[in-house]
């Protein structure tokens, strides 16, 4: 049986000012994930660093952060069998260029740097960013679906 994971999840400027998270919302739920924790906040810099600091050294690292904290995100952990690769399915390819139609990147996005959305790549780097934006103490909310019976095989 495939492990039971969080991922986090935040919807960038571009995706909350253009109205799409609802959308972004809905397709993650429609496949199943669930959501424990939500908030919509603005990033102030310095976590913004933390969370890229694996880009500090690249050149649009400062741009990126001065991006991520330019207007409000909404942040959020979901939970689900394999939910990092699931997640990244969804919203498809970094490059929105190379991100197929379905996802949220391929129907919504132009710019790598204005590509709607931000998921961690693996399970360590969801600890490690769900900590980064939500602190230790997670505010998650524990729930079951009303579907989880049909979503999953025992």
């Amino acid at each position: 049986m495939a492990e039971v994971q969080r991922e986090f999840v935040m919807i960038k400027p571009d995706g909350v000012v253009r109205g799409l998270v609802g959308e972004v919302i809905r397709r993650l739920e429609r496949k199943g994930l669930k959501i424990v924790a939500l908030e919509m906040r603005q990033l102030d810099r310095e976590t913004a660093e933390k969370l890229y600091e694996e880009h500090r050294d690249k050149p649009f690292f400062d741009d990126l952060v001065e991006y991520v904290t330019s207007g409000p995100v909404v942040v959020m952990i979901v939970e689900g069998r394999e939910a990092v690769k699931v997640v990244r399915n969804i919203i498809g390819a970094t490059d929105p260029a190379e991100a197929a139609p379905g996802t949220v990147r391929g129907d919504f996005a132009l710019d790598i740097g204005r590509n709607v959305v931000h998921a961690s790549d693996s399970p360590e780097s969801a600890k490690r960013e769900i900590e980064i934006v939500f602190g230790q103490d997670l505010p998650t909310i524990d729930y079951e679906r009303c579907d989880e019976e049909w979503l999953y095989e025992s």
